[in-house]
């Protein structure tokens, strides 16, 4: 189809730019509806105008409508951007992207989402949606181990993850504790979710997310958390986001001297406990149990989920620990960041 889209620009030049035009304006009345012209208009960058004109013939022929709160997509428009988005994901150079991504982080695969998730959080939807088909595609169909960790792209991935089961069953579980967050991001809850969209089941781990040496050895010997754990060591899958060092830091509560500490080092990075500076080195870990670092190369299946420009730089400092299998979803804006001035 991108050969045959070439051919098509060689004889009428004038009409691909229409059409590349006139996708660009779905693909953000689908982000940010409803939305007023003038908004409409900054955010792709032309005149209100220009942008009156293809949005006229957009409305003519049924693909959006105007109300009071401003533009939106009809259903015949809905159906029109996602037939057209794979194509225009070619022509864009999403896929191009993606191979560059997979090469510099030396990883199995990357996925990107188009847009920006600090700005349009419907790009989180599309994470879980994305997060389902790398499952659906991945996983073995018989019972699967699923370990999840917390956070609020976890729990934007959890409430979009599509039905899983069909001849399979997954057993949802914590990576790690974390009781001490919010309520609705601690991975026990995420789990629950992805449990019940999915239609799997889950388990719950109720440890602390911060333990000393001496209380961990005595928490492993409940029979209760030493079932759940056991399972966490047996995962198929595990789905985790990367966050940015000090926001996660205050998230946490950490102490003064603790942050302090960060800041020296230059952290950028978090993901499982783990701080990272620019060059990827762990730099402070928070004894936590479950899923340790190390643990999850031995995992068949590991989903990392980071995106927005805001993240650019942690996400780059991470994936220099990650597994070469790592399958990475993020989103035009992160790996255009990721890639600004590499070299490979």
């Amino acid at each position: 189809m991108e050969q045959e889209w070439k051919l098509f620009e060689m004889i009428a030049p004038e009409l691909t730019r229409t059409v590349l035009e006139r996708y660009t304006i779905l693909r953000n009345l689908y982000w940010m509806q409803p939305v007023g012209r003038r908004l409409l208009a900054e955010k792709i960058g032309v005149t209100e105008r220009s942008l009156r004109t293809d949005t006229d013939s957009l409305r003519q022929h049924g693909l959006l409508t105007v109300t009071k709160s401003g533009m939106q997509l009809t259903d015949a428009g809905t159906k029109v951007f996602h037939g057209l988005e794979n194509l225009m994901d070619t022509i864009a150079g999403r896929n191009q992207m993606e191979q560059r991504l997979e090469k510099f982080f030396n990883i199995q695969q990357c996925v990107i989402v188009a847009g920006n998730c600090d700005t349009e959080k419907k790009v989180l939807a599309e994470f879980g949606k994305m997060v389902g088909q790398l499952l659906d595609n991945h996983l073995p169909h018989k019972d699967n181990v699923i370990a999840v960790m917390g956070g609020t792209t976890m729990a934007s991935v959890a409430e979009n993850l599509p039905a899983l089961e069909h001849d399979r069953h997954n057993i949802f579980v914590p990576a790690r504790g974390g009781i001490g967050e919010l309520v609705n991001i601690q991975a026990n809850a995420i789990s629950s979710v992805m449990a019940q969209k999915s239609g799997g089941s889950y388990r719950a781990l109720y440890v602390p997310e911060q333990v000393s040496p001496e209380t961990a050895e005595s928490l492993t010997k409940e029979p209760t958390i030493q079932s759940v754990l056991q399972l966490i060591d047996q995962s198929d899958a595990v789905i985790y986001s990367i966050g940015k060092a000090m926001h996660m830091a205050a998230r946490r509560k950490m102490q003064a001297q603790e942050l302090s500490m960060l800041k020296a080092k230059n952290a950028v990075a978090e993901s499982f406990g783990y701080f990272f500076n620019e060059q990827g080195e762990v730099v402070y870990k928070i004894p936590r149990l479950g899923l340790q670092l190390e643990d999850i190369q031995r995992i068949p299946l590991v989903i990392a989920v980071a995106g927005g420009k805001s993240k650019g730089k942690a996400v780059k400092a991470y994936m220099k620990n990650a597994p070469h299998h790592t399958r990475l979803v993020t989103d035009v804006a992160c790996a255009t960041e990721i890639l600004r001035g590499a070299t490979l």
